[in-house]
C-alpha cells in the first residue's frame, strides 16, 4: 500500500513526449479535425491562450491550441495527448487571475472551450438549464430575460467568465451573501473529459441526491487538473426586483460591525459590498453615474423583493447602521438611480485603474472570519501606504472576503506589489482565513497550500490527481505545491 506521504505523490512529476511527440500530435489533430481552423499554431493565437493580462505569473506560449465544439472534439485532443504524452490545459474566458490556464514550460496543447458557448436546454418548470462550458453567465441571464422566463442564475464573477471557468476556480461574486458561492449546489451536475478520455456525467438532474459521492464538488475548485468541464446543469434562482442604498462609516471597523448586525437581523439582502476611500475617489472621478459621494469608508447595500419587502428592509438596515456611525444614507429613487449606483460599485476595477493614467493593476483576493476583517483590512492599508503604492479596496464583507487592487508602472513598482500581496495572503492564513476567497489557485497561490490546509490535506489531493491523472496530462504545474519545502516563501 502507498502511504500518502511518499515522495512518489509529493512531487506530481510527469514523463512528457518530445518535440517530435508534439510534431507528430499537431499532424494528428489536424487530420481528425476537419475545420482548417480548429488546430491552430499561429504565434499571436498561441500567446494570447497562455498568457493574460490580468495577472503577473511567468509564462510561455502553448505548443498548439485546438478550437473545440463538442465533447467529442475535447475526446480526440485527450487521446492523441495521452498517445504522446503531451500535457493538456484547458481555456475558456480567459478572465482567472492567478495564471490558471499558463502554459507548461515544456510544451502543452491548449484545448479552448470559448466556442462551446450555446444553451442546451431550458427546464423552466424544474428552474434549471444545461448549457456548454463556454456559456458565458452574463449571456445565459440575457437569454432568460430576452425568453420572458423570471429566472436567474446568481454567480455574477467577472463579466466575461465562462461557466467552465467558474465550475473550475470556484468562484462566486457580490451575490454570495445571498446565494453563495460555486460550492453551494449552483451545479447540479457536470459532464467531464478524464485525462484517459472517458466522458462521465457527474449525477442526474434531479434537485438532490444521497447517491454516492458527491463527484461534482470533486471538480469545483480542481482548474482543469483532474478533467476537462464540457458541459453543465446549472440550477436558476426566482429573479426579483432591487434597489440599491449606500451610506459612509467613520471606520471600516465600524462599517463591519454593522454589517455583522444586518445580517443576523434577518434583513433580505442580496448584496453588501465594502468599499475604501480610495475606491470612492476613483469612482468620483471616472465613475458612470453622475452622484458624487462622500470620499469615506462605505458600504453598498443591494435589497431584494417587492418594494414593500425593500422599503422594510431599508428602514431596518438604515436604523441598525446609523447606531454604529453611518451618515449619509441614500437609497435609489427609481430602478434607473439604482442601477447606476450598482455600476459605480461593479465598474470600480476600471475606475480604480483610472487613477494613475497607464498604469496596470494586479488584483489579488484574501478570505478570513468576519470578524477578523476589520483588522486586516486596517493591517493592509497601512502597508500599502508605507509602500508608497496606489490602491483600492473592496471587500464582499458578508463573507469576510476583500479585494485589492494594486497599481504599478514599471518592475520596480511591481516587484513591491508582489511583497504586498505576499503579506497580505501571509495575515489571512495566520487569522485562520484562506489565501484565496474567490479567484482560485493556479499559478500564484499554491505555494501556500501546505501552510493552509496542512501536509495530510494537500498529499491526499495529490493522491486523488494521481489517482484520476497518473501521467500528470491535465494542467500541470497548477494548484498542487510541488513539493512541501515549496510554502510560500514569496510569490
Amino acid at each position: 500500500m502507498l502511504h500518502l506521504r511518499s515522495p512518489r505523490l509529493l512531487g506530481l512529476l510527469g514523463r512528457y513526449g518530445s518535440k517530435s511527440d508534439f510534431d507528430n500530435a499537431i499532424q494528428e489533430l489536424r487530420a481528425a479535425f476537419s475545420d482548417p481552423h480548429a488546430v491552430s499554431t499561429e504565434a499571436g493565437t498561441l500567446l494570447a491562450h497562455g498568457f493574460s493580462m490580468n495577472d503577473y505569473h511567468p509564462g510561455v506560449p502553448h505548443t498548439v491550441v485546438v478550437f473545440a465544439n463538442s465533447t467529442e472534439d475535447v475526446v480526440q485532443v485527450v487521446k492523441i495527448a495521452n498517445k504522446y504524452k503531451l500535457p493538456v490545459v484547458p481555456f475558456s474566458g480567459g478572465t482567472s487571475l492567478e495564471g490558471n490556464f499558463r502554459a507548461f514550460p515544456g510544451g502543452s496543447i491548449c484545448v479552448s472551450l470559448a466556442g462551446m458557448d450555446n444553451i442546451l436546454e431550458i427546464h423552466e418548470a424544474d428552474g434549471d438549464l444545461v448549457c456548454q462550458a463556454g456559456a458565458r453567465w452574463m449571456d445565459i441571464n440575457a437569454a432568460l430575460k430576452e425568453k420572458g422566463i423570471p429566472l436567474f442564475f446568481p454567480l455574477d464573477p467577472g463579466p466575461d467568465a465562462t461557466i467552465g471557468g467558474m465550475i473550475s476556480t470556484g468562484c462566486s461574486g457580490t451575490n454570495a451573501v445571498r446565494y453563495g458561492t460555486a460550492r453551494a449546489e449552483w451545479f447540479l451536475n457536470v459532464t467531464v473529459v478524464l485525462p484517459s478520455g472517458e466522458v462521465i456525467k457527474t449525477r442526474r438532474r434531479a434537485r438532490k441526491s444521497s447517491a454516492g459521492f458527491d463527484l461534482t464538488k470533486l471538480f469545483i475548485g480542481a482548474e482543469g487538473t483532474l478533467g476537462i468541464v464540457t458541459e453543465a446543469t446549472l440550477r436558476l434562482a426566482p429573479l426579483l426586483d432591487t434597489t440599491v442604498a449606500i451610506c459612509q462609516f467613520p471606520t471600516a471597523a465600524r462599517a463591519v460591525e454593522a454589517v455583522r448586525e444586518v445580517l443576523t437581523s434577518g434583513a433580505v439582502l442580496q448584496c453588501v459590498e465594502l468599499v475604501d476611500p480610495d475606491f470612492i475617489r476613483a469612482s468620483n472621478l471616472h465613475g458612470v453615474s453622475t452622484r458624487k459621494y462622500p470620499e469615506q469608508d462605505s458600504i453598498f447595500f443591494k435589497f431584494q423583493g417587492s418594494d414593500a419587502i425593500m422599503k422594510e428592509t431599508s428602514r431596518q438596515v438604515r436604523q441598525i447602521v446609523q447606531k454604529y456611525g453611518a451618515t449619509g444614507w441614500h437609497l435609489a429613487s427609481n430602478k434607473q438611480e439604482a442601477s447606476d449606483l450598482w455600476d459605480d460599485r461593479k465598474n470600480g476595477l476600471y475606475t480604480s485603474l483610472a487613477l494613475i493614467p497607464g498604469a496596470r493593476g494586479w488584483s489579488t483576493d484574501v478570505c478570513v472570519p468576519m470578524s477578523r476583517l476589520p483588522e486586516i483590512i486596517a493591517e493592509t492599508q497601512l502597508d500599502i501606504k508605507e509602500a508608497g503604492i496606489t490602491s483600492t479596496i473592496v471587500g464582499h464583507v458578508g463573507q469576510g472576503n476583500f479585494h485589492t487592487l494594486l497599481l504599478f508602472r514599471d518592475d520596480k513598482e511591481l516587484e513591491v506589489v508582489r511583497g504586498l500581496v505576499h503579506r497580505m495572503v501571509e495575515r489571512a492564513l495566520a487569522l485562520d482565513g484562506t489565501c484565496t476567497g474567490e479567484h482560485g489557485v493556479g499559478l500564484g497561490k499554491r505555494k501556500y497550500l501546505y501552510e493552509e490546509l496542512g501536509v495530510g490535506t494537500v498529499d491526499l489531493m495529490k493522491a486523488i490527481k494521481k489517482t484520476i491523472d497518473p501521467h500528470n496530462l491535465f494542467n500541470p504545474g497548477k494548484l498542487y505545491p510541488d513539493d512541501i519545502s515549496d510554502q510560500g516563501k514569496k510569490l
